[in-house]
């Protein structure tokens, strides 16, 4: 499916949650967004947003969180699903845009393209539910029944190289920081 697409179907579905992106999702969710205020997008931090969103997930334990990763930025900190594993915030969903390539530092292939799979790595490292969609169609029916499990969740979409096509992020981190500790705090 288009890269896109999965984040329109993504954001159709979005509440209150707090939604943490990076790289490519960082270009391309402003355009989908209608919560800015809880959006945290992370530039110039490949491989730092499972961390981040960790983080607010154990911080906010009331309120869902979001994180829009790629696998390029994901392969970066494959240690993070050990700590998210055994840490195991019930309210967070670990989404990955898996395109098969780094397209944000010139599209070199990123290991194990097309062979790895991360939803079963994140359940073996002590995730509670992992999916993998190829269809918009089956990724919007199922999502609103993924969205009330109780996690950690990881739901792997796979979109192609070079589905990101915006320049820069909407907003810049420290900005973002402030804005949604701010929404918040109340």
């Amino acid at each position: 499916m288009e890269g896109k697409e999965a984040l329109q179907i993504i954001s159709d579905l979005r509440t209150d949650q707090v939604v943490v992106t990076t790289m490519s999702t960082s270009r391309e969710w402003p355009s989908f967004s209608k919560r800015e205020e809880l959006d945290l997008p992370l530039s110039g931090c490949m491989g730092k947003a499972s961390s981040l969103g960790l983080g607010i997930a154990l911080g906010q334990p009331e309120r869902q969180v979001l994180v829009l990763d790629g696998e390029g930025s994901l392969l970066m900190n494959l240690g993070s699903l050990v700590t998210i594993g055994a840490l195991a915030p019930a309210n967070l969903v670990h989404f990955i845009l898996d395109n098969g390539s780094y397209d944000t530092s010139g599209g070199q292939p990123t290991p194990g393209a097309g062979t790895v799979n991360l939803p079963g790595m994140a359940t073996a490292a002590g995730y509670r539910n992992g999916y993998t969609f190829t269809e918009a169609a089956e990724l919007r029916q199922k999502l609103p029944a993924i969205l009330k499990e109780t996690g950690p969740t990881m739901v792997s979409v796979t979109v192609p190289k070079g589905w990101a096509t915006t320049d820069s992020p909407g907003r810049k981190t420290a900005q973002a920081m402030k804005e949604v500790a701010a929404a918040l705090a109340g």
